[in-house]
This record gives C-alpha cells, structure tokens and sequence, in this order.
C-alpha cells in the first residue's frame, strides 16, 4: 500500500510540475505590473499551464522560463517524499495536492524575489480547509486546533521579523508563514519549531554562503521563500516518520 501511494504522488508530482513553467512565467512580474499574456516575442500565452516557449500559444520555439524537467523533477521528489513519509493517512493528500503550489512559489520568488498574494492566501486558505476536512476522517495522525494556532504562530512572528526589518523581509514571507504554519502543528509543536527553526537556518545559511563568496553584499536580499519552504518540508516529513 505504502508504495503504491508513493508512487501515485511522485506521478502527480511530476505531472504537476511540467505544467508549472508557464504560470511561474506568467506570474513573475514586478508589483503593480499586470500578469504576463505574451511571450518574449510578442506570441500571446493561452491558458496558464504548460512549457514556456516563445511561439503560437507558448508551446514552441525557446525557453523563457523555468526548465520544466527540473520542476517535474522536484515536485515529484517532494511529492514522494511526502507520501513516504505520512503513508496512506489523510493528511498525506492535502499536503501532495499542496506541493506543486509551493513549487511554483519558489519559483516566482527565485524569478522575481516576489510571493504574488494570488498564490499565498489561496494556499493558506487551502491548507486550513482540506486539514480540517482531513480531521474528520479516520486515521488522521495530526490536530486541526494545532494547525490553526500553528499558522497564526508563524505568521505573528514572520509579521514581527518584518516589522523590526522591513528590509530583510517582505509582507510574502508573512503570507506564507500562515500556510506553513498550519502545516507544521498538524503534527505538533515539536514540528512547528523544527520546521520554523529551519527554515530560517537554511536561508542563513545560504546568505552567509553569498556573503563570503562574494556574489552579494549586506544590504542585497534574496529569495527567502523557498528557504521557508525547505524548513516547513522537512519539519512535515520529520512529523510524518514519527507519527
């Protein structure tokens, strides 16, 4: 059982994840700029999944955005991984039909160093209804009250980090703090802190990493996001193991 579900979610993965390029294009613009609706060379973009390549409906010609192998490739990764880890429980569903959200996310972020609301507050929305729905489902290892005090948790305090420096941190980061706060205490506070914990060592990590190698210097920001990500992935697979 538990390999077959695996496998169904390493499947949905990947087929989520090459369909991500063209919304990731479409979607990584500055504030204030309207969604893109054409490619480099002027073709118009139908639709919102698929490749992103220049040529009549965005299906041929040159790349212009995310390398969609890559996407499929770590969406059905993180897919998996997350199947293996929660196995055939309720839960499991919410969070492999989540991920390639997530995925898109960081790739916009990673584009454009932006987190569009369009995809944040749906997702928390999202993440909260399909737990509590999951709740009520027999076999469910997590706690629905856990994952609303988790989400308002972590966003409270990613709203805090913004507010003590606005520079280093972006009203995005604090919209997405709320989903993955609810993701991590399903399974606990234990979970939450881990994956909140991570979150923010790996994106020092990597900004020490910029620093001493001197491709960025102390004022310049980064992604953050998929460093949020990261850290809330790993805190949900360490809960899955040990529920």
């Amino acid at each position: 059982m538990g390999t077959i579900v695996i496998t169904l979610a390493a499947a949905y993965g990947a087929a989520a994840g090459l369909a991500l390029p063209r919304a990731a294009y479409r979607l990584s613009v500055q504030p204030g700029e309207p969604w893109r609706g054409s490619c480099p060379d002027g073709h118009p973009l139908r639709g919102w999944l698929g490749p992103a390549r220049c040529g009549p409906g965005g299906s041929a010609g040159p790349r212009h955005g995310p390398r969609a192998g890559r996407a499929a490739g770590v969406t059905a990764a993180a897919c998996a991984a997350l199947a293996a880890a929660a196995g055939p429980r309720p839960e499991t569903a919410v969070f492999v039909a989540l991920a390639p959200v997530l995925v898109l996310l960081a790739l916009v972020d990673l584009a454009v160093h932006r987190l569009p609301d369009v995809l944040t507050l749906p997702l928390a929305a999202a993440c909260t209804a399909l737990l509590g729905a999951a709740a009520l489902l027999p076999g469910a290892a997590g706690s629905w009250r856990l994952a609303l005090l988790g989400g308002l948790a972590l966003g409270a305090s990613y709203l805090l980090l913004f507010l003590i420096n606005p520079a280093g941190m972006g009203l995005g980061d604090v919209k997405l703090a709320l989903a993955l706060g609810v993701a991590l205490g399903w399974y606990g506070w234990g979970v939450w802190a881990a994956g909140a914990f991570l979150g923010l060592l790996y994106g020092a990590v990597y900004g020490l990493g910029l620093l001493l190698s001197g491709r960025a210097g102390r004022d310049q920001g980064f992604a953050f996001g998929p460093f949020m990500a990261a850290g809330a992935l790993t805190g949900v697979l360490l809960g899955g193991f040990g529920a």
